[in-house]
């Protein structure tokens, strides 16, 4: 099962990568009678140097021993970033069998990151595992976003936060645009831990119940640490500017440190700090 959930999220991600590609992008003619978008797979077969049976056993999920040097083809035929590469490896290759955390290590936080994100007094900064569950939070997050100490553990999870509460819906000016940066960054972990049965149930779940998440899932986008610009529109502070930071934490736990800056150009800052003393 494990094997097969890999194959099928290196199909999955193949076909979307492909289909985003149109001849002219890579210097083919445009040809006659597509019936769908983006190349063919004799297309990128061609583009990679390898056989078009090859290829399209690749891209059905077969298992089939796969080089680097030959997915270094296939992933400058689709034009992959640094982030997509990393991704196409960790399932091409059985990258993700990582060895999974013990569960009782996944929410503890050393003292002295818990100081280190005390400290930053106004940038809101949130601390996840590596299934973008919330384990930390300092009291400007609690405040821009909502204070996740109401919430029961269980339910900590950003990902899920995103669709099903009403405060993250109404934040974000462009609250597809946030999703989706929290859902690459989710498409890294998963490529990392595709073995972990818990992402293929979680994301049944979440496709199954939000017609959203499915529709953006889909889109297949990949990074590990995306640094934006992010507008909030928030309920007492009005019009609010941050940049995002994400930051790995070195240690035994994957953990990750999202940090919102408030940016410079703006009055974000003083607007927090108004927030946070209740004026």
């Amino acid at each position: 099962m494990k094997t097969e959930a890999r194959l099928e999220a290196l199909s999955v991600f193949l076909k979307t990568k492909r289909a985003r590609l149109h001849p002219h992008m890579v210097g083919l003619p445009p040809g006659s009678r597509r019936r769908t978008p983006g190349l063919r797979r004799e297309e990128v077969a061609q583009l990679a140097g390898v056989s078009t049976t090859w290829y399209t056993w690749l891209e059905q999920g077969r298992d089939i021993k796969v080089s680097a040097s030959v997915l270094d083809a296939i992933a400058a035929a689709l034009q992959l970033n640094a982030d997509e590469r990393k991704y196409l490896y960790d399932l091409a290759l059985e990258a993700g069998a990582h060895p999974l955390p013990a569960p009782a290590e996944q929410a503890i936080i050393s003292p002295s990151l818990q100081k280190i994100v005390q400290e930053l007094h106004y940038c809101p900064a949130i601390i996840s595992d590596r299934r973008c569950h919330i384990v930390g939070w300092n009291e400007a997050a609690a405040h821009v976003f909502m204070d996740f100490a109401e919430l029961p553990h269980e339910q900590r999870n950003m990902i899920e936060l995103l669709f099903t509460k009403k405060e993250f819906k109404s934040l974000a000016v462009n609250w597809e645009h946030f999703v989706k940066g929290f859902l690459a960054i989710f498409r890294a972990y998963y490529g990392q831990y595709v073995t972990d049965p818990w992402y293929a149930q979680f994301i049944q779940n979440m496709s199954q119940t939000y017609g959203e998440f499915n529709e953006l899932w889909n889109q297949s986008e990949v990074s590990s640490a995306p640094e934006v610009l992010i507008e909030f529109r928030h309920a007492k502070a009005g019009k609010m500017l941050f940049d995002l930071t994400s930051l790995q934490v070195q240690g035994s736990v994957d953990l990750r440190c999202s940090i919102y800056t408030p940016n410079a150009q703006t009055s974000t800052e003083s607007k927090l700090q108004k927030l946070m003393e209740g004026n």
